[in-house]
């Protein structure tokens, strides 16, 4: 297998579409030819890899092989394998992460890309269900996070609401930006029993009922959380255990995406097939930090994409699983 340092390095320097298309076919054809479960999709769609030549036109793996098989580029001994939520005999995905440098760095760089300096936030991780099990993504990211905020009052915290709040209210009018990135349900329990008047709180909700709580469309819900802490808006992040980026929406459910990842929406009837900008269809998610597994994956969320790149999400396709760090059906 050739050395992919270049096409490694190049990710992150993208800078237009038409670098970011370049890189995109690149490793489009790097992981055709060495990615096996990628390739036997191919031979099965009887998809000759050398006659794609668009964005538009390659296939994407539907996200339920990282349940069934190793989606890897290459053979190699993963770093460390990240894992789905899911109830109990529910199948879970695996990804197997051959380099964890390059998902810090996707990470990192992706939240720079929307929210500056790390530094100058104290992070709060209210994420007590991802917190009770091995292998979740978003935990690993919240603890990235929080050790290079640099910052004592930063950390996680599981079901103690009130040492939370406690911990917001001393944090108000301390000049620093502060992020609170909590699971829907933790947000909402500490919503309604610590209400407070936080206005220059930064709110991040990151999905996930897990059942404990009705599902809400996201109107709703975000309502509630203005509500309860006196915010205008609530932050939402879109990622999955599949993916080593993350996708940000600054309110309204608006995502957008760092400059190595891109949203396109598929024909619900015709998988093949990419629909203009307004239509609502189902995700294809382009993610070049998964460089050494697989960049092009068909998930199982419904959404709309706008002229300008950036996407709502939906809902979900009626016949999948609902997933751990599921965004809420609108």
């Amino acid at each position: 297998m050739p050395k992919n340092s270049v096409i490694e390095k190049n990710i992150f320097e993208i800078s237009n579409r038409q670098e970011f298309e370049t890189t995109a076919l690149n490793i489009f054809r790097f992981q055709a030819e060495y990615n096996e479960v990628y390739n036997s999709f191919l031979k099965y769609l009887e998809i000759n890899p050398d006659d794609i030549h668009q964005l538009n036109e390659i296939p994407f793996l539907p996200v339920e092989f990282f349940k069934t098989h190793m989606v890897a580029t290459g053979k190699f001994n993963p770093e460390i394998i990240f894992t789905s939520s899911g109830t109990t005999g529910m199948t879970v995905s695996r990804h197997y992460v051959k380099d964890l440098q390059l998902y810090q760095e996707s990470m990192l760089r992706g939240f720079r890309h929307f929210f500056g300096n790390i530094q100058d936030y104290v992070v709060l991780a209210l994420l007590p269900s991802y917190l009770e099990r091995e292998g979740s993504s978003l935990v690993y990211m919240a603890e990235k996070l929080i050790k290079l905020s640099k910052d004592k009052r930063s950390g996680f915290y599981l079901y103690d609401y009130e040492r939370l709040a406690e911990m917001l209210r001393s944090l108000q009018g301390s000049g620093k930006k502060i992020l609170l990135m909590g699971v829907t349900y933790a947000l909402l329990d500490l919503a309604e029993r610590f209400p407070m008047d936080f206005p220059e709180l930064i709110v991040v909700e990151t999905g996930g009922m897990k059942g404990k709580r009705k599902e809400m469309i996201r109107e709703e819900l975000h309502d509630v959380l203005c509500s309860a802490f006196g915010v205008e808006k609530i932050y939402s992040e879109y990622g999955m255990t599949e993916l080593l980026s993350q996708a940000w929406s600054k309110g309204d459910g608006i995502f957008e995406t760092p400059p190595w990842m891109d949203v396109l929406i598929r024909d619900m009837n015709d998988p093949l097939t990419i629909l203009e900008n307004g239509k609502t269809g189902g995700l294809n998610i382009i993610d070049l930090a998964n460089l050494h597994s697989c960049s092009f994956i068909a998930v199982q969320d419904l959404g709309k994409r706008d002229e300008h790149g950036r996407f709502e999400v939906l809902g979900r396709f009626d016949n999948s699983d609902v997933r751990g760090c599921n965004l809420l059906v609108q």
